[in-house]
């Protein structure tokens, strides 16, 4: 299997050194055991025990989709980079695995029966979800802290169905740009009023959610519709030039081929 061993960006590594050199010299750091309960994978619910930590003794491995255009590339997956994202702002290494989803080796089947990505290992136990993998690491290991607050948390989630509705559309008078814009325009006037991004001043996991999402939106209607975002957005427009700015967006992105690839299935089926 292709493997790449990640090390974070020096920025992200310094912001946490600084960070933890404002904490006494004599405070001991202590591992706690944290349990979640979420929506299971699959039927019912799963309930997840995490132990907190300030960094992992080896690198975390991670399931992620292989370019299908390029040999050991990492592939278009939004819910993958959001993984990824997090673990560069959290300064944490991870081992990429790159799974052919076109053709899942038994391996991956073994320890993800559904054969989905993004994975994760943690505790000796892969998890699934992005949601739950998110969470499980902001739990494991707190610093920085990346939480949205809860009452911000939903901001935006309603583009990426609307993007895919409008992708999927054949019929230019069926109401589905409108649905996308009227999400799109909700977006904007939060950040005008609350912004530059979903928490305020500093970028968090809500950020690292949306932002994947709204790199394939550009990409894919920019080529498949020859659709951007409207000007009359500048607030949207100018948070996510500043989310793809990013250096651990830059360096957890798809390539462009891959996103108009990944997308072809639903605009052609």
């Amino acid at each position: 299997m292709p493997t790449a061993k990640i090390t974070p960006s020096a920025a992200g590594l310094s912001a946490t050194i600084k960070h933890l050199s404002c904490l006494s010299s004599t405070r001991t750091l202590l591992t706690t055991s944290t349990r979640f309960t979420r929506p299971g994978f699959g039927k019912g619910a799963r309930s997840l025990a995490v132990t907190m930590s300030s960094k992992p003794s080896d690198p975390l491995e991670v399931c992620a989709k292989a370019s299908p255009t390029k040999p050991n590339k990492l592939g278009d997956c939004p819910f993958t980079q959001r993984v990824l994202i997090t673990l560069e702002e959290k300064s944490l290494p991870y081992d990429l695995k790159l799974v052919d989803l076109g053709n899942k080796p038994e391996w991956f089947l073994k320890i993800s029966p559904e054969g989905k990505v993004p994975l994760i290992k943690l505790d000796e136990k892969w998890i699934p979800d992005s949601d739950v993998i998110t969470q499980a690491l902001e739990e494991k290991f707190p610093e920085p802290p990346l939480a949205t607050p809860p009452e911000k948390a939903s901001v935006g989630s309603k583009i990426f169905s609307t993007f895919i509705g409008f992708l999927k559309s054949k019929d230019p008078s069926d109401g589905t740009e409108q649905a996308l814009l009227d999400e799109l325009t909700a977006v904007n006037d939060y950040l005008k009023e609350n912004g530059p991004f979903i928490n305020g001043d500093k970028v968090s996991a809500a950020d690292f959610s949306l932002g994947p999402k709204l790199y394939h939106l550009e990409i894919a209607l920019g080529h498949y519709k020859k659709w951007s975002v409207p000007d009359s957005l500048p607030y949207l427009k100018a948070y996510m030039k500043a989310i793809f700015s990013m250096d651990s967006f830059i360096k957890t992105r798809a390539q462009t081929e891959d996103v108009i690839e990944g997308w072809r299935p639903k605009v052609m089926g």
